[in-house]
């Protein structure tokens, strides 16, 4: 986890720092001295500073796993950034409401399938250099589902239509 701005501990050793090319500022063994901290981890832990120099930023984390080396764990919480980013992707992209199913496979189908569908448009504008974002055309797509209209024909035939009829047309769905 990361380390909280008043967190109280006392550093019981030092491990090796000789990290430094690997970003890994410091090692070390620490016990929460915090009355509420202590109680609810009596036991030691390991907190590694390290600094990204691509972001120019200094990280410092926590765990309890006293073997591996420093700069693993760092990588670690780098790549479980990556996956919560992507998981907020997701949510902010693919807007997936609620699943079919709940098994393992049928929520993999799922998202792989939203993920195509939302590539899938992403091509379409860029192909037919719309100038929209991706969100505006699924969202003109979604309202001609039925029509059997070339989806290049509904995009141009668009661009003719007065400001009304366009908004009129967004919001039947």
């Amino acid at each position: 986890m990361r380390e909280k701005s008043r967190l109280q501990y006392e550093v019981i050793k030092n491990q090796n720092t000789n990290h430094n090319a690997n970003g890994i500022l410091a090692d070390q063994i620490i016990k929460l001295t915090d009355y509420a901290s202590s109680g609810k981890y009596p036991g030691e832990l390991r907190r590694i500073v390290y600094y990204a120099e691509f972001l120019n930023h200094t990280y410092v984390y926590l765990t309890n796993n006293i073997e591996a080396p420093a700069y693993q764990i760092a990588l670690l919480y780098k790549y479980r950034w990556h996956v919560e980013q992507f998981f907020k992707w997701i949510k902010q992209h693919l807007e997936i409401k609620s699943f079919w199913g709940t098994t393992e496979g049928a929520v993999r189908i799922q998202i792989f399938t939203a993920i195509i569908a939302y590539c899938m448009v992403a091509i379409v504008e860029h192909d037919l250099h719309l100038n929209r974002s991706t969100y505006e055309v699924l969202r003109v797509l979604s309202a001609s589902l039925l029509d059997k209209t070339p989806v290049r024909d509904i995009f141009f035939k668009e661009t003719n239509m007065d400001e009304n009829d366009i908004q009129l047309k967004l919001n039947f769905f």
